[in-house]
């Protein structure tokens, strides 16, 4: 539901896009959620132009950018683990207290006068490390609050939260910074932090039921990452991220800087160019669905960075105040459609259990890129100038588009994640610890000879499942004397690892094996068997 500079996403598909809003948990939070975001766009412009009067180093300035940006890109995926090993309703609530800790410490040290460059990096990078362990978690109980045929519409609505704040928030902040100080902005943020946590209290939260423990952050994390391994969709989102990002962050490091050299330039100039970036969002929100049913997902990703391209170019070379607000309006609209796409992408390709890892992953890239961009630009501002910087990020997102091509966008909206449970139980054996292992499953298969190509086909994807679930190796061997009997292998962790693959099989896998099944020899069946590594004494 809440969002920053790093996560916007929106798509609808079918159904009324206002539908989720019927739903009394969905739309209280929707509303607790708008005035956050407006709260923290006021933040962001109260930090970025009081970093401007602390110092006049454009490296100080794109500090303020890497400080929000870094710590998500450091704790994204212990943050997604943390999210789907706990109850995300109370890991929530604990963190916007302590963002309200935090903004409301910062606003008092801004209005006693002792703030310095380097406390407010400090204190940004703080609120960054809130950031980064909210975000998996909010985008992770947006399926827990609507039906599965809801969800685009939830999420597009999402979006478009998001960027009426962006569109309300700095302007309002220009005002307010301009007559009563950043200090002011940051107190009000605190506040509006204040009405999530009130609505998160009353959300009766229904947690997923499993008979097995929890798993441990260590083994969570490293579950996601072996997913995030052989999860081809999840990748491709991620390295086209990477290469927006990279260059995209030069606009959010150097507005400030671009607001100030204008002619009469000041709070309420930046202000309007941030607020223009909202308004330009929120028009493509709009536009956005009508977009995807004439262009691909892929495509429409491409389009944008090139138009993110030249609004960059257009900051470089510009200095008239209503012509850039127009650029930055623009801006908007790649940068959300980019951000959409992705993110979407990344969603569709996810099952629930790894949902907040995956989510933290694609957010861990793309936020530590605007974090290194952030550096990048703001030394190559004081190095060479402003304009030269931007020009430079301008020819490089044009480069990366290129660059990216070869990873597509697209084909996961008929895939079927929810778990299928259509495994038989695995054998039980009271004697059989937990965490006993490794474990070895075999399974035995026997084919017709003309059936073997299409067989290895259909159970090589089916490793890549078993893989992404959990599976640590996996192997294929045919019978050297009989061609037609095949043995397929794999090895998990422990026993409760194995046992978390039964929780994990999705309706695709269950398919997948349907077809496997149906190229059998008429009357032969797979045979299973499991084998776990025994504690063996060392030999004296």
């Amino acid at each position: 539901m809440a969002g920053t500079k790093g996560q916007a996403s929106g798509e609808t598909a079918g159904g009324s896009a206002w539908a989720p809003l019927g739903i009394p948990v969905f739309r209280a939070l929707w509303i607790a959620t708008l005035a956050s975001n407006i709260g923290t766009w006021m933040h962001d412009i109260g930090a970025g132009w009081l970093m401007t009067q602390l110092s006049s180093s454009a490296l100080m300035v794109a500090w303020v950018q890497t400080a929000t940006s870094l710590p998500i890109f450091l704790l994204a995926l212990p943050a997604g683990a943390l999210a789907d090993i706990v109850d995300r309703r109370r890991h929530l609530i604990l963190v916007q207290l302590f963002m309200v800790i935090v903004t409301g410490s910062l606003a008092l040290v801004t209005q006693l006068g002792v703030i310095t460059p380097w406390l407010l990096v400090g204190m940004t990078f703080a609120m960054g490390i809130g950031s980064a362990m909210l975000m998996p978690a909010w985008a992770a109980i947006v399926p827990e609050l609507v039906p599965r045929e809801a969800l685009p519409s939830a999420i597009a609505l999402n979006s478009m939260g998001i960027n009426v704040a962006r569109a309300i928030g700095p302007a309002l902040a220009g005002v307010i910074v301009s007559f009563a100080g950043s200090g002011a902005v940051f107190a009000l943020n605190a506040v509006s932090y204040l009405g999530v946590i009130w609505v998160l209290t009353g959300w009766q939260r229904r947690p997923a039921v499993s008979q097995l423990p929890a798993e441990r952050m260590l083994g969570a994390m490293r579950s996601g990452l072996r997913f995030a391994r052989h999860a081809p969709a999840l990748q491709a989102a991620a390295i086209r991220g990477v290469g927006f990002a990279l260059f995209a962050s030069a606009a959010w490091a150097l507005l400030p800087l671009v607001a100030k050299r204008l002619p009469d330039g000041g709070p309420q100039s930046f202000g309007l160019l941030v607020a223009a970036v909202g308004a330009g969002a929120v028009c493509g929100a709009l536009v956005l669905p009508r977009l995807r049913l004439r262009l691909s997902r892929n495509l429409l990703v491409t389009l944008a960075s090139l138009l993110y391209a030249g609004c960059l170019y257009g900051l470089a070379t510009l200095q008239h105040l209503p012509v850039l607000a127009l650029v930055m309006a623009l801006s908007g609209v790649a940068w959300l459609t980019v951000l959409s796409s992705l993110q979407v992408t990344a969603q569709l390709a996810l099952p629930n259990w790894v949902r907040s890892r995956g989510l933290a992953l694609f957010m861990c890239v793309f936020m530590g890129s605007m974090a290194l961009g952030s550096l990048v630009w703001g030394k190559l501002a004081e190095l060479l100038s402003l304009s030269q910087s931007l020009t430079l990020a301008s020819v490089g997102a044009l480069l990366s588009v290129i660059l990216t091509r070869r990873w597509h966008l697209g084909g996961m909206e008929e895939l079927d994640l929810s778990p299928s449970m259509h495994w038989p139980s695995a054998p039980s054996n009271d004697a059989l610890s937990h965490d006993a292992g490794p474990v070895l499953v075999t399974i035995e298969y026997e084919l017709p000879p003309d059936r073997v190509p299409e067989f290895q086909a259909l159970v090589a994807a089916l490793g890549k499942l078993r893989r992404q679930n959990g599976a640590f190796s996996w192997g294929l061997y045919q019978d050297a004397e009989s061609p037609g009997h095949f043995i397929e292998s794999f090895n998990d962790d422990s026993w409760l690892a194995h046992l978390r693959q039964h929780e994990r099989v999705t309706g695709d896998m269950r398919a997948l094996q349907q077809q496997i099944l149906g190229l059998l020899l008429p009357g032969s069946k797979p045979v299973i068997s499991h084998y776990v590594a025994p504690k063996l004494k060392n030999p004296r």
